[in-house]
């Protein structure tokens, strides 16, 4: 045996409790990442809840809890598939009028005596080919996803109007009302149950396909991802035809709910729609964010104005309180408002503790 290990000073052993908890930092940590922001929400929501219940004896109850959860529920499933859109770096600004084309179109085809089933499937791909048109002006023309959409949602619109050619299109088949309005399944109404399946299949799709991994990068660096080899152009092109079908089934909510067809139904969609995946936590720079966030971002929103609707505050307020409320989340969420704010109160508590010490 050498001198050396016999000279040598053996070192303390590290206590498996320390290695373990070294190593565990970091996945609690990731853990942390993404349990937090839901928690945040949901906490939010939960505050709004107990406030409305205070001002307002009417908030509790089930008749109103169902009206705003019926409301939610086609914002949610526009949501989602905005949140697809916005992970990529992207927007969808057509999607309140493809929805409108989608309330058209079924009580249309309905009116004329298609079967239930498919004029719900005629309807859809309707909404899905303007949702993939969206996808091939981005995509192979290069035109910048606000303008693109911007201008289908005008061409949408007046395709809609056209094809109307009435003030709206009663509904009057009551297959259709109980399948997307009025029915049950498993003892939720069946829009609550569908923006469930929505946004399950979408967050699993986002945590756990290559599909929904591929458009973090795509959103994190467009370039970036093309260079190592992901399918940008095919990726963004689905995500779009995506963004159309969902706009068609909240369409299709929204018809029966409503019992009628107008392209008219749609207005302000598209930013309800923006403002949740915001409010929700991610970004408009892309790369970030989650569909069950989102769709919490949802209620959040319908939620607030739910409260303010019951106190009686009339329209204009009301969207000079929700402006605020998107402004406040674009720079919590986007423009790194909570690092700046903690770095505010971390260096006045720095001073404040070196003017204490001298």
């Amino acid at each position: 045996m050498s001198n050396k290990l016999l000279h040598e000073p053996a070192k303390p052993a590290t206590p498996a409790t320390e290695t373990g908890a070294v190593s565990a930092h970091p996945a609690w940590r990731g853990v942390a990442k993404r349990i937090l922001p839901k928690t945040y929400l949901l906490l939010v929501l939960v505050v709004i809840i107990v406030i409305g219940y205070y001002v307002s004896a009417d908030f509790l109850t089930l008749r109103n809890a169902e009206n705003v959860i019926a409301a939610a529920s086609i914002v949610a499933v526009l949501a989602v598939g905005q949140f697809f859109v916005i992970l990529t770096g992207g927007i969808d600004l057509s999607v309140g009028s493809i929805l409108a084309m989608s309330t058209v179109i079924v009580a249309l085809t309905l009116q004329a005596g298609m079967a239930t089933g498919l004029s719900v499937a005629f309807t859809l791909f309707c909404c899905g080919i303007a949702g993939l048109i969206n996808g091939l002006l981005v995509v192979w023309l290069r035109i910048p996803p606000f303008i693109a959409t911007l201008a289908m949602m005008s061409a949408v619109k007046g395709f809609s109007y056209i094809i109307q050619s009435t003030s709206l299109i009663q509904i009057t088949d009551q297959t259709f009302v109980d399948l997307f309005a009025r029915g049950t399944s498993l003892g939720l109404q069946n829009p609550v149950m569908i923006f469930l399946i929505v946004m399950v299949l979408a967050a699993l799709v986002a945590k756990f396909t290559t599909f929904g991994r591929s458009l973090y990068a795509i959103g994190g660096n467009p370039e970036a991802a093309r260079l190592s080899g992901l399918p940008v152009a095919r990726n963004l092109l689905i995500t779009y035809t995506m963004s159309g079908l969902l706009a068609g089934l909240a369409g299709l909510i929204a018809a029966a709910q409503l019992r009628q067809g107008s392209s008219l139904i749609g207005v302000g969609y598209e930013l309800d729609a923006i403002a949740a995946v915001v409010v929700g936590g991610a970004s408009l720079m892309g790369g970030k964010g989650d569909p069950i966030s989102a769709v919490i971002g949802v209620f959040v929103l319908a939620t607030i104005i739910n409260v303010m609707n019951l106190v009686g505050i009339s329209s204009e307020p009301q969207l000079v309180i929700k402006g605020a409320v998107i402004v406040i989340a674009v720079f919590l969420s986007s423009a790194g408002g909570v690092q700046r704010i903690s770095g505010f109160f971390r260096s006045h508590l720095g001073r404040r503790s070196a003017r204490t010490a001298g």
